[in-house]
């Protein structure tokens, strides 16, 4: 490797706004980070189905599927 051509490279710890830390390896000095997999929606299984043109439901009646079992089935899939 030639010698002075590299940045120098620091062990950070990247935080995020929910207050998690994770220990990284970077060229930057800090890093600060909006959301992380801990505060994600998807992640975190927080995450809500918006309907705004009835998909959902158009996808419910094609197949048949009661709204309940569908809601069962999802809940199920995330376990």
């Amino acid at each position: 490797m030639k010698e002075g051509i590299h940045p120098q490279y620091f062990d950070v710890t990247a935080t995020c706004v929910c207050g998690n830390q994770v220990l990284l390896g970077s060229i930057k000095n800090q890093i600060r980070v909006e959301i992380c997999s801990s505060c994600h929606p998807f992640y975190s299984g927080q995450q809500k189905i918006v309907d705004t043109e009835g998909r959902v439901d158009r996808f419910v009646k094609r197949y048949k599927l009661d709204k309940n079992e569908s809601a069962q089935k999802a809940e199920e899939a995330s376990k």
